[in-house]
């Protein structure tokens, strides 16, 4: 919604139920929503959700945390997009980094590895050590995300790990 300026409202109304992840980029410490405006499947929904344990008590001070991300928090994805597309730009310069910075839009991140001494699991597992966590999706992809909790200055510091890791 932010990257595209485009309303939750609108992208909402294609479908009969939304879920949508209230940590992370919104910086709530846990938490998600789900919404309907069918009461047949929202009773149905909660229903599922007890039956996956989601049915915490005394929830109060999460869900505080989450009206809190939701009212102040919303907008200041920008940054994190902003800042995806700065790592972006940095592992662009690594010889053995494939990503092209034009295609990240929002704070999530794919780039392959490609004729590099380190399988992507020796590699994320290296910088795990070095405390920059990614994701290993594939044979030679690599998932990152940008967050509430990174800075654009933890973006250059990464940046500069994952190079040294890789030379």
């Amino acid at each position: 919604m932010v990257a595209s300026g485009v309303p939750a409202a609108d992208y909402a109304r294609h479908f009969e139920t939304v879920t949508f992840c209230l940590s992370k980029g919104l910086g709530a410490p846990a938490g998600s929503l789900i919404a309907t405006d069918d009461p047949k499947l929202l009773e149905r929904l909660r229903r599922f959700r007890r039956m996956y344990g989601g049915a915490m008590r005394q929830a109060g001070i999460l869900a505080a945390a989450g009206l809190y991300a939701l009212e102040h928090n919303i907008h200041r994805l920008a940054q994190d997009h902003t800042n995806a597309r700065r790592l972006a730009a940095l592992l662009q310069q690594i010889p053995v980094v494939s990503i092209n910075p034009d295609t990240v839009a929002t704070n999530i991140l794919f780039f392959d590895l490609h004729s590099s001494r380190l399988s992507v699991a020796e590699f994320v597992a290296t910088l795990k050590q070095e405390g920059v966590l990614l994701n290993a999706v594939g044979g030679t992809t690599c998932r990152a995300v940008t967050h509430l909790d990174v800075s654009a200055e933890a973006i250059k510091h990464a940046a500069a790990i994952v190079a040294r890791v890789l030379r």
